[in-house]
């Protein structure tokens, strides 16, 4: 081999190692670091199974405030959307008429017992005649009867003094009851008590407790008699208690923090729509709740024993399939098929696809797949009924 091609060779060799140095550099540049991901473990735990039922909600008193008597509407004597007292002023309507009709029954007594003093002095003179045989006996009857109507006469004029009295009192519109009164449906000068004016002026509502108004269809009934009747012979419940294991789920889709029992159901099914009429009573200290409000109200049919219970956030669904991400031991995701069971406020009870020593993947789903390998970060999920769950698993544990 002469001198030219062995420098040739050591060329192309030194070449490449040079590119085969790069190449490497590269693939190490390019290999992905693992990423913090957070993960929490799952909870197992007897969940309680709840059917929900969309309800209303409405004050446990909604008084309809109503003119008793027509006028023009004098004043409006308080604040729309406060709390008023039982006997509290609300409405003024305009009194000159009743007043004057007051008056007048005023003097219809007065002149009625003037009558009836006049009456009696006439019979306390005829009676000692009579009694003397100076006077026939029909003119003593005559006077005892003259004596009698008068004194009626004073009976019916009192009467009607009351009733009048009591037409002028219907001015001053009251408060039936302590409550939360609504906005008023009728304004200074309008002419009310008759149609087509308002008739209802305004809604006081008692809302320290409130009511829950919900609809059964006849199966739905059946269904929870049935599992109410489990309940009573597996000594949950004493027969004729009320299902005190009651859930109110707000349109924001929380769970309201006090639960609630089911305390009225309807005597009969309704012919048109074939639905049962059935309510639960809620406390409600902090006011948060007003009629008119729709929620879903969530009544305890069972436990779902040995559950696994993890938050409804760290779900997956395509195509009505649902999946979790799972940390393998080896700090690798798996991607999990599941299947969701019953759901209670923000957590789901999965019922396959996951055991009770997996830890799962809850915040940056979007950035991990099956196969990647992660730093996972422990972390807590910050929710009421998550906390519950935790800390009676924990104390189970201990026992």
């Amino acid at each position: 081999m002469t001198f030219s091609n062995k420098f040739i060779i050591a060329i192309a060799i030194s070449f490449s190692i040079i590119i085969t140095s790069c190449n490497s550099s590269e693939k190490q540049q390019k290999a992905p670091s693992a990423q913090k991901i957070s993960v929490i473990p799952v909870i197992e735990f007897d969940v309680p199974v709840f059917t929900s039922y969309v309800g209303q909600i409405h004050g446990s008193k909604d008084i309809p405030i109503r003119a008793r008597v027509e006028g023009f509407l004098e004043s409006v004597d308080f604040k729309e959307g406060s709390n008023v007292k039982k006997g509290q002023l609300l409405y003024t309507i305009d009194p000159q008429s009743l007043a004057a009709a007051t008056n007048a029954q005023k003097s219809e007594v007065n002149a009625a017992q003037t009558a009836l003093k006049k009456a009696k002095a006439d019979l306390d003179r005829i009676r000692p005649l009579a009694e003397a045989n100076a006077i026939s006996q029909s003119e003593l009857d005559a006077s005892q009867a003259n004596y009698d109507d008068a004194k009626a006469r004073v009976k019916t004029t009192k009467a009607n003094l009351k009733a009048s009295n009591i037409e002028l009192s219907y001015t001053k519109v009251l408060s039936p009851i302590n409550g939360l009164i609504g906005k008023t449906n009728a304004q200074v000068g309008e002419f009310v008590g008759k149609d087509p004016n308002p008739v209802i002026l305004n809604t006081v509502s008692a809302i320290d407790t409130i009511t829950v108004k919900f609809s059964l269809t006849e199966a739905q009934y059946i269904k929870m008699f049935k599992q109410y009747k489990e309940r009573v012979n597996a000594g949950e419940l004493d027969d004729g208690e009320h299902n005190r294991d009651v859930e109110l789920q707000l349109a924001d889709e929380s769970i309201y923090g006090h639960l609630g029992i089911v305390d009225f159901v309807d005597r009969n099914v309704d012919e048109n729509t074939g639905t049962l009429l059935a309510q639960a009573s809620f406390p409600n200290p902090d006011k948060m709740l007003r009629p008119g409000m729709y929620s879903k109200v969530k009544i305890k049919t069972g436990i779902l024993k040995s559950a696994i219970v993890i938050p409804q956030r760290c779900i997956m669904e395509l195509q009505g399939s649902y999946s979790v991400f799972v940390l393998s031991d080896s700090n690798k995701i798996v991607k999990v098929p599941v299947t969701v069971g019953n759901k209670t406020g923000d957590l789901a009870a999965i019922t396959e696809g996951l055991k009770k020593t997996d830890k799962i993947v809850i915040d940056g789903l979007q950035k991990v797949r099956s196969g990647v390998k992660i730093i996972p970060i422990d972390t807590v999920f910050h929710s009421a009924i998550y906390k519950r769950f935790t800390e009676a698993q924990r104390k189970k544990l201990q026992k």
